[in-house]
């Protein structure tokens, strides 16, 4: 019904916005991410989801429309909802649930809060197929980056390196070079840590 707000931004919150469009004002659903990546002025376009149940309507807001692809992909398997999907857009990014989903990384996904492992194995059974399609994504590197990424990540904790701060690093080392070896991924994290 509304695929997209265009207007001033009048209230920002970690969780929600308030964006007014020709005097009505919007209150938009947001995850983390999308509230990192929010302009500090105030015109802006949100990409929407609007959930409808019995008791609410609800108006989702997303900084592109990867986020709320995958939004809405998540919110089409049993068991997790609009407020689940949220809590796993806020905790990772859309490339990191795509990748979690694309190379079956059970324990990332159920790190989400509110999340079990068969909620987790639900949503890769379910969305596997629709990822790996949609975003065009090669499950033989993503298995291989996820194996030199996790060697590369217990290396740096082992170091003393706080693992949060650590998988950052790595994710704009890959970004760079997704080939990188383990070696070279703790070499490069080490300069930038």
């Amino acid at each position: 019904m509304i695929t997209q707000i265009r207007g001033r931004l009048v209230e920002k919150n970690p969780t929600y916005v308030v964006v007014d469009c020709n005097g009505v004002g919007y209150l938009l659903h947001i995850s983390l991410n999308t509230f990192s990546l929010l302009p500090e002025n105030e015109n802006i376009v949100l990409y929407t989801h609007l959930s409808i149940r019995e008791d609410a309507h609800t108006l989702f807001g997303f900084i592109n429309k990867t986020e709320r692809e995958i939004f809405r992909l998540l919110v089409s398997v049993s068991g997790v909802g609009p407020s689940t999907a949220r809590t796993m857009l806020s905790s990772m990014t859309s490339e990191e649930i795509q990748q979690a989903i694309a190379s079956e990384d059970v324990k990332l996904i159920q790190s989400v809060k509110g999340i079990g492992v068969k909620t987790a194995q639900r949503v890769i059974v379910d969305l596997k197929d629709k990822i790996l399609k949609t975003f065009d994504l090669d499950e033989v590197s993503l298995k291989q980056n996820n194996t030199n990424k996790e060697e590369a990540l217990s290396a740096l904790e082992v170091l003393g390196f706080a693992r949060k701060q650590a998988d950052k690093v790595v994710n704009n080392i890959l970004k760079v070079t997704p080939e990188a070896t383990v070696e070279e991924l703790i070499k490069q994290a080490l300069k930038n840590l």
